[in-house]
């Protein structure tokens, strides 16, 4: 008896079916194993990656709270010396660097130039510590060195961070103006005060200093702000 084209249809989709079927039954019986490992392994390394992230957050969190005591212990004129240890040791180039920071201010204020400024260049030789860190330990050595170090020398450390927009000029800029003076270039600490003087995003002590100075060398003072209008 001839099939209708509904059984026939239906006859197809079940042969299909048994094909597709017996296709998967040779697929997993050759593969199975291989593909079970494979799930089995994307399973423990997104297990692992959430573990690791747990750590990471976990030891980030145990890092601030470490610097945070290193920092009640130095509001104290004292360094917490296994908190310290741990932080140079565990806590990342970042917290190791803000500690070394914190130790070398420490060092200076109890005039012990010599440990702070070791300590600053211990920040600046590291491959690992954040730019930021090293520019501020640059910035920190040549001030606490600046009456032993040569004028053309503080110039040439500082010519790199002494330049408009960079988040250090105010500080950089006025230890490169003074060493200008100090070597006799009155017009380019005359320029370079000046510039500092009317840098909206310098400091403004600097800015005041350096108006001052600006202004007793000849340079032309920054122009004062335009009176508010009454309403």
């Amino acid at each position: 008896m001839a099939l209708t084209p509904y059984q026939s249809d239906a006859l197809i989709k079940e042969v299909d079916d048994a094909v597709r079927q017996d296709d998967m039954l040779s697929f997993w019986s050759r593969y199975g194993r291989v593909v079970a490992g494979a799930v089995v392994l994307a399973l423990g390394a997104y297990g692992g990656w959430l573990l690791w992230q747990n750590h990471r957050n976990s030891v980030a969190e145990a890092n601030s709270e470490q610097f945070a005591d290193l920092l009640k212990s130095a509001e104290a004129a004292s360094l917490d010396q296994p908190v310290y240890d741990k932080l140079v040791a565990g806590g990342g180039p970042g917290y190791k660097s803000q500690a070394q920071l914190v130790k070398a201010a420490l060092a200076a204020g109890k005039n012990d130039d010599k440990e702070a400024v070791a300590t600053y260049d211990a920040i600046i030789a590291d491959p690992a510590a954040l730019q930021p860190a090293k520019d501020a330990a640059l910035i920190r050595k040549t001030a606490l060195s600046f009456d032993s170090m040569a004028p053309d020398q503080v110039v040439a450390a500082l010519k790199g961070l002494a330049v408009p927009g960079n988040a250090w000029y105010g500080s950089a800029g006025e230890l490169t103006a003074i060493a200008y003076l100090k070597m006799g270039k009155r017009d380019l600490a005359a320029e370079l005060f000046g510039s500092l003087a009317r840098d909206a995003a310098v400091p403004d002590s600097i800015k005041l200093r350096a108006g001052q100075m600006a202004s007793a060398l000849g340079a032309a003072a920054p122009a004062a702000p335009a009176p508010a209008l009454a309403r």
